[in-house]
């Protein structure tokens, strides 16, 4: 008997950073943003703080969501750099440390994060790692 390789495919995942003034509308025109940009996204997350909004539009989306620690988010190096976030947060974006936690180990960023029209919410796309699994 040979061995196969099969190759596990990349998921894309969006993660979301926004402002206590932001609404459900933002987050879906965020999101919206990125699918018209990356195609479908397979997982939404968000750090534990900001959840329920989340959850929220993945109800809305019937896509699952991931939650993130806080304190994980200082951990990760990100392509933004805004000094809101890094105050509130420890992170240059919040939305883009998300992604890159959930998607896991040899994630990569798509992209920068994009911002909603109402300057509320942000969003960005990372990918797991493909994988070869051996059969």
């Amino acid at each position: 008997m040979t061995k196969q390789t099969v190759a596990k495919q990349a998921l894309k995942v969006a993660g979301f950073g926004f402002r206590q003034q932001a609404t459900l509308e933002s987050l879906e025109q965020a999101l919206d943003q990125l699918i018209a940009q990356y195609g479908p996204i397979d997982q939404l997350a968000a750090a534990h703080s900001m959840l329920p909004l989340v959850e929220a539009l993945g109800s809305a989306r019937n896509i699952s969501v991931i939650s993130v620690a806080d304190a994980e988010l200082a951990s990760v190096a990100t392509l933004t750099h805004s000094a809101y976030s890094l105050r509130e947060k420890g992170t240059g974006s919040v939305a883009e440390a998300v992604a890159l936690l959930t998607a896991g180990s040899g994630a990569r960023l798509l992209g920068p994060r994009t911002v909603s029209n109402d300057r509320q919410a942000t969003a960005a796309v990372a990918t797991t790692a493909a994988q070869g699994v051996g059969l």
